[in-house]
């Protein structure tokens, strides 16, 4: 199973005062069990194209040119761009940032694309190592027990050496 699944079940055609009219592809991304949707036009699938094109190689895109108002033609459209979508997943075994953009993805798993989401196979020693630093600190070894004259003893530390190294000591 791969990390990444793109689907685009429908589409649907928006009319614009400003603009002619045109149509919208809803891309429905999975991504480690998590769905988020996406609309983009025809033309926004033609720049990510381009802009692929200059770093990845790339399968054909659906022609550019067809007549928007025509059912048919608009299905065959949708069926190819989410081909398309789901061929570069296929053959990049490292999707680029900007195809990642496109589909809004922010965080992708960086585990290779065969593997699964939240894999704990592929841990190495390195990111097991802490990246943070200590968040407790001891003012004197916790290991000796504290003196007598404290007044307020440290539950804790008792509690640790007691059930650790001194089974038979009476808690005070």
């Amino acid at each position: 199973m791969h990390p990444l699944m793109v689907s685009i079940p429908s589409f649907r055609s928006e009319d614009n005062a400003l603009e002619r009219g045109y149509t919208v592809f809803k891309i429905e991304v999975l991504m480690c069990g998590r769905q988020h949707t996406v609309e983009k036009r025809y033309s926004e699938f033609h720049t990510l194209h381009k802009a692929l094109k200059k770093i990845t190689k790339v399968p054909e895109i659906p022609s550019k040119h067809v007549r928007n108002w025509i059912p048919k033609v608009l299905e065959q459209r949708r069926h190819g761009l989410e081909l398309y979508l789901q061929t570069i997943i296929m053959e990049n075994e490292v999707l680029p940032k900007i195809f990642l953009d496109f589909l809004n993805i922010r965080h992708f798993p960086s585990l290779p694309k065969t593997e699964s989401c939240g894999s704990f196979d592929t841990e190495s020693d390195e990111s097991s190592k802490l990246s943070h630093q200590p968040a407790l600190l001891f003012l004197r070894d916790p290991y000796v027990l504290p003196d007598n004259h404290d007044t307020f003893p440290n539950v804790v530390i008792e509690g640790v050496i007691h059930g650790m190294f001194y089974p038979d000591l009476q808690p005070r």
